[in-house]
Protein backbone atom coordinates (compact mmCIF):
# COMPACT_ATOMS: atom_id res chain seq x y z
CA UNK A 1 0.00 0.00 0.00
CA UNK A 2 1.28 3.68 -0.65
CA UNK A 3 1.25 7.01 0.73
CA UNK A 4 -1.57 8.15 -1.24
CA UNK A 5 -3.70 4.94 -0.57
CA UNK A 6 -3.68 5.53 3.29
CA UNK A 7 -4.85 9.44 2.57
CA UNK A 8 -7.46 7.99 0.41
CA UNK A 9 -8.81 5.73 3.15
CA UNK A 10 -8.31 8.09 5.73
CA UNK A 11 -10.27 10.40 3.26
CA UNK A 12 -13.11 8.42 2.83
CA UNK A 13 -13.18 8.11 6.61
CA UNK A 14 -13.33 11.14 7.54
CA UNK A 15 -16.50 11.89 5.06
CA UNK A 16 -18.42 9.50 6.53
CA UNK A 17 -18.09 10.00 9.88
CA UNK A 18 -18.95 14.03 8.62
CA UNK A 19 -22.07 12.35 7.72
CA UNK A 20 -22.52 10.70 10.67
CA UNK A 21 -22.38 13.88 12.80
CA UNK A 22 -24.52 15.65 10.40
CA UNK A 23 -27.33 13.03 11.43
CA UNK A 24 -26.49 12.44 15.06
CA UNK A 25 -26.83 16.81 14.87
CA UNK A 26 -30.19 16.41 13.12
CA UNK A 27 -31.59 14.14 15.24
CA UNK A 28 -30.37 16.04 18.17
CA UNK A 29 -31.92 19.36 16.37
CA UNK A 30 -35.56 17.47 15.95
CA UNK A 31 -35.40 15.54 19.64
CA UNK A 32 -38.86 17.49 20.06
CA UNK A 33 -40.58 17.89 16.89
CA UNK A 34 -43.69 15.72 16.70
CA UNK A 35 -44.85 17.50 12.82
CA UNK A 36 -43.02 16.67 9.99
CA UNK A 37 -43.89 16.73 5.60
CA UNK A 38 -44.62 12.94 5.78
CA UNK A 39 -46.52 13.30 9.18
CA UNK A 40 -46.42 12.30 12.75
CA UNK A 41 -43.11 12.89 14.83
CA UNK A 42 -39.51 12.97 13.55
CA UNK A 43 -37.80 9.80 12.97
CA UNK A 44 -33.75 9.15 14.24
CA UNK A 45 -31.60 8.55 11.32
CA UNK A 46 -28.37 6.57 11.45
CA UNK A 47 -26.24 6.07 8.79
CA UNK A 48 -25.10 2.57 7.25
CA UNK A 49 -21.51 2.44 6.68
CA UNK A 50 -19.64 -0.37 3.78
CA UNK A 51 -16.39 -1.38 4.06
CA UNK A 52 -15.67 -0.63 -0.42
CA UNK A 53 -12.46 -1.84 -1.80
CA UNK A 54 -10.24 1.03 -2.76
CA UNK A 55 -9.68 2.00 -6.65
CA UNK A 56 -7.53 3.29 -8.59
CA UNK A 57 -4.61 5.64 -7.30
CA UNK A 58 -0.85 5.52 -7.66
CA UNK A 59 0.64 2.58 -8.17
CA UNK A 60 -2.45 0.51 -9.01
CA UNK A 61 -1.22 -1.98 -10.91
CA UNK A 62 2.45 -2.67 -9.19
CA UNK A 63 0.59 -3.69 -5.82
CA UNK A 64 -2.90 -5.02 -6.70
CA UNK A 65 -2.57 -7.71 -4.44
CA UNK A 66 -2.00 -5.56 -1.72
CA UNK A 67 -4.92 -3.18 -2.65
CA UNK A 68 -7.36 -5.83 -2.40
CA UNK A 69 -6.87 -6.20 0.98
CA UNK A 70 -7.10 -2.48 1.68
CA UNK A 71 -11.08 -0.98 2.52
CA UNK A 72 -12.37 2.26 2.43
CA UNK A 73 -15.42 2.91 4.03
CA UNK A 74 -18.85 4.45 2.69
CA UNK A 75 -22.26 5.51 3.49
CA UNK A 76 -24.08 3.25 1.54
CA UNK A 77 -27.52 4.45 3.28
CA UNK A 78 -29.16 6.42 5.87
CA UNK A 79 -31.69 4.42 7.40
CA UNK A 80 -34.99 5.56 9.79
CA UNK A 81 -34.79 4.39 12.91
CA UNK A 82 -37.64 1.54 13.07
CA UNK A 83 -38.74 1.79 16.67
CA UNK A 84 -41.82 3.34 17.60
CA UNK A 85 -42.53 6.93 18.62
CA UNK A 86 -42.34 7.93 22.43
CA UNK A 87 -45.53 8.68 23.85
CA UNK A 88 -45.82 12.03 26.40
CA UNK A 89 -48.93 12.49 28.71
CA UNK A 90 -49.65 15.93 27.52
CA UNK A 91 -53.26 17.01 26.94
CA UNK A 92 -52.35 20.60 26.26
CA UNK A 93 -50.41 20.06 23.32
CA UNK A 94 -51.89 20.86 20.00
CA UNK A 95 -50.63 17.16 18.62
CA UNK A 96 -51.83 15.52 21.60
CA UNK A 97 -54.81 12.24 20.09
CA UNK A 98 -57.75 12.19 22.46
CA UNK A 99 -56.49 10.60 25.24
CA UNK A 100 -54.00 14.06 25.88
CA UNK A 101 -50.93 11.76 24.41
CA UNK A 102 -48.82 13.22 22.18
CA UNK A 103 -45.76 10.79 19.67
CA UNK A 104 -43.11 12.29 20.87
CA UNK A 105 -39.62 11.57 18.29
CA UNK A 106 -37.98 8.28 19.05
CA UNK A 107 -34.69 10.06 19.86
CA UNK A 108 -32.67 8.94 22.72
CA UNK A 109 -30.19 11.86 23.52
CA UNK A 110 -28.18 10.49 25.76
CA UNK A 111 -27.91 7.84 23.00
CA UNK A 112 -27.22 10.44 20.55
CA UNK A 113 -24.77 12.03 22.56
CA UNK A 114 -22.57 8.82 22.87
CA UNK A 115 -22.81 8.30 18.77
CA UNK A 116 -21.50 12.37 18.66
CA UNK A 117 -18.49 11.38 21.10
CA UNK A 118 -17.88 8.07 19.25
CA UNK A 119 -18.06 9.68 15.75
CA UNK A 120 -15.97 12.94 16.78
CA UNK A 121 -13.06 10.09 17.90
CA UNK A 122 -13.27 8.25 14.85
CA UNK A 123 -12.74 11.32 13.03
CA UNK A 124 -9.46 13.02 15.28
CA UNK A 125 -8.21 9.16 14.59
CA UNK A 126 -8.59 9.52 11.18
CA UNK A 127 -7.22 12.90 10.96
CA UNK A 128 -3.95 11.81 12.73
CA UNK A 129 -3.48 8.99 10.56
CA UNK A 130 -3.79 11.31 7.75
CA UNK A 131 -0.89 13.33 9.05
CA UNK A 132 0.97 10.71 10.06
CA UNK A 133 1.15 9.47 6.14
CA UNK A 134 1.82 12.78 5.20
CA UNK A 135 4.63 13.11 7.87
CA UNK A 136 6.13 9.72 6.45
CA UNK A 137 5.91 11.37 2.84
CA UNK A 138 7.75 14.59 3.51
CA UNK A 139 10.65 12.69 5.25
CA UNK A 140 10.91 10.04 2.48
CA UNK A 141 11.43 13.41 0.21
CA UNK A 142 14.08 14.49 2.87
CA UNK A 143 16.35 11.32 2.15
CA UNK A 144 17.71 12.72 -0.78
CA UNK A 145 19.17 15.65 0.89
Amino acid sequence: MDLFSAMQTSSSALTAERTRMNLVSSNLANANTTRTPEGGPYKRKDAVFTATPLEGGFGKTLDRAAREQVRQVSVTQIVEDKSPPRLQYDPSHPDADPQGYVAMPNVNVVEEMADMINATRAYEANVMAAQAAKNMALKTLEIGR
